[in-house]
């Protein structure tokens, strides 16, 4: 609801006095929000929306999530080099689906491959057996899913088990979302088994520093972190070292210079914010479902180190 998001930013700065607005979910508030941002000159940490375009809407801010080009353009490059081919897409037909499908098919056939069809699927879609269905009677080497999290991972799961699709077959790939969650990827059970994601972040990442974040997490919220926690953890990062930085000064103009080309060390691996775009630069990694002591986990087997936005 960008009206409303405008308002509360804008309320934020003249009633409550605020320095740096943060946080920003969903695109469109991360757009209304910037409109406030640039005007008032404060500076912005978005944690987590993540349409490319968003950080050229205000000097002032910087981004601390990912960029969907930033993550399936690699995935589209690195399935050509895994061998891949020729590749059918299945997106949401909403914004990020678009720009998820765009970004893979740019990625894919930079490197050589070819898409050899594509699909827009209803966003709240309970049944997708009669796109599964249409996919596999073209029988590509692999296919690229781009679908919400929540229920819709184990609805996209039960399909391929219906219709015999098997992801050691035919390579499933998608943008994380789809086996991010927990209890999605139990309920979807063996069906999700050799499902390829690409994602910046996931709890089960092996790490010393990760290790250690994802317990503390745990003993505060009794599960496990997720996209949200890593975008929120380390936006609270870049906030509080740019103060140090700037000795307590909180106008916008000094606080995005102390932020531009910044970096450490997060959870998830070493990152930086580009000086150009004010966006992250971190590593991409490539992950399978697999059966880790009886349970369904998403293991890391490659990765792409250094990934700028490649949109900007």
């Amino acid at each position: 609801n960008p009206p409303v998001a405008k308002r509360l930013a804008q309320e934020l700065l003249t009633r409550d006095n605020v320095d740096i607005l943060a946080g920003f979910v969903l695109t469109p508030n991360a757009m209304a929000g910037a409109d406030i941002s640039a005007e008032a000159k404060k500076f912005m940490v978005v944690m987590n929306a993540a349409t490319s375009i968003i950080t050229t809407k205000s000097p002032y801010m910087a981004r601390t999530s990912l960029t969907i080009p930033q993550i399936d353009t690699t995935l589209g490059t690195w399935a050509y080099k895994s061998g891949i081919r020729k590749v059918y897409t299945m997106v949401s037909d909403f914004g990020p689906g678009h720009d998820g499908e765009t970004s893979f098919i740019a990625g894919f056939k930079a490197a050589g491959g070819e898409n050899v069809g594509s699909v827009r699927m209803p966003v709240a879609n309970p049944d997708f057996s009669a796109f599964v269905q249409r996919a596999k009677d073209l029988n590509p080497e692999a296919i690229f899913v781009w679908i919400p999290g929540g229920a819709q991972p184990a609805a996209f799961a039960k399909a391929l088990a219906d219709r015999g699709l098997d992801p050691k077959k035919i390579k499933i790939m998608g943008q994380g979302e789809v086996t991010m969650d927990d209890n999605a990827l139990k309920s979807m059970g063996d069906a999700a088994l050799g499902i390829i994601t690409v994602f910046h972040y996931g709890w089960e990442h092996d790490s010393a520093m990760n290790k250690k974040f994802v317990a503390a997490y745990n003993a505060d919220y009794q599960r496990n972190p997720d996209v949200f926690s890593i975008g929120g953890w380390d936006g609270m990062h870049l906030i509080y070292e740019t103060l140090k930085k700037t000795g307590g000064k909180t106008d916008g103009e000094a606080l995005i210079a102390a932020a531009k080309g910044m970096k450490w060390e997060s959870p998830r691996g070493p990152i930086s914010i580009d000086p150009e775009t004010r966006d992250i630069v971190q590593t991409v990694y490539i992950r399978r479902v697999e059966k880790v002591g009886g349970v369904n986990r998403n293991v890391e087997f490659d990765k792409v180190e250094n990934v700028k936005d490649p949109a900007k």
